[in-house]
């Protein structure tokens, strides 16, 4: 679908077929923690720093959406749940598609705790949301995590490359999910999922040259990109660490080039 093309391209870069996100739904979850409390000056950063798209809940964007400074794509979130609920694993839906179009959104996101005790109908969520992108030409990012009372491991491949392929067996086109830690096991992900596949940040890693090393292993291997919150919008300079991974995704820099960004 033509629509659907167009969007796409305001969030995945059209020269390298890859994509720098930064989520910033982390104020549903977790609070106004360290680095969306000012997120305007935050967006302007990671913006600067070479991002492709930020992803937000909707009153950010109706109470304080940027108007000026580089143009950025926009992904609102569809799910949430909080910290402080008996069951944070269960996303419910929370807006709309149709809500997000009238917001000038260029796609849209969902999460999906594969293996949690809501699974069933977080599935179900996602198939409909999905029939309603596809109505409308809206691009679908899938958060598509492997948690729940039975998951020990969420960084085992055999998991994490089952929750990705869910999320293109539903309809998504764009699917982020864990690293599973080596190149070789992530290139089962790649291989199977069937549509593009980024990474999450997950908890702040031990440095940013691990942060950097893990962007390298998942490009290398065939993955389409990158999505960090924490370990963006948290950093001692969000600019240049924005910089820094963009420069391996889209311009394939070495890790060491890539350091250099930082000082």
């Amino acid at each position: 679908m033509i629509g659907k093309k167009i969007r796409l391209e305001r969030i995945i870069n059209r020269k390298t077929g890859k994509t720098v996100i930064a989520p910033m739904d982390h104020g549903v979850s977790d609070g106004p923690v360290k680095g969306i409390v000012n997120i305007d000056k935050t967006i302007e950063n990671i913006s600067k720093g070479g991002a492709n798209a930020v992803l937000m809940h909707k009153g950010i964007v109706e109470n304080g959406h940027r108007g000026y400074g580089n143009d950025i794509g926009l992904i609102i979130h569809l799910s949430a749940s909080t910290s402080l609920s008996t069951d944070p694993n269960n996303k419910v839906i929370v807006t709309s598609v149709e809500r997000a179009i009238q917001l000038g959104a260029d796609a849209v996101s969902i999460h999906v705790n594969v293996g949690s005790e809501t699974e069933p109908y977080m599935l179900e969520s996602l198939g409909e949301v999905a029939e309603t992108c596809s109505q409308w030409g809206m691009p679908l990012l899938a958060m598509m995590y492997p948690r729940g009372p039975n998951i020990k491991e969420e960084h085992d491949v055999n998991l994490v490359k089952h929750a990705a392929r869910v999320g293109a067996e539903l309809g998504a086109d764009i699917v982020k999910t864990n690293y599973t830690g080596d190149p070789a096991s992530f290139e089962e992900v790649v291989e199977g999922a069937l549509v593009p596949v980024i990474i999450a940040g997950g908890p702040s890693v031990d440095s940013n040259k691990d942060l950097l090393q893990m962007t390298k292993d998942s490009i290398e291997v065939g993955g389409a990109g990158v999505a960090f919150g924490r370990n963006f919008f948290q950093a001692e300079n969000p600019e240049k660490i924005t910089k820094a991974v963009s420069s391996i995704v889209h311009d394939n820099v070495d890790v060491e080039d890539a350091l250099e960004i930082l000082k």
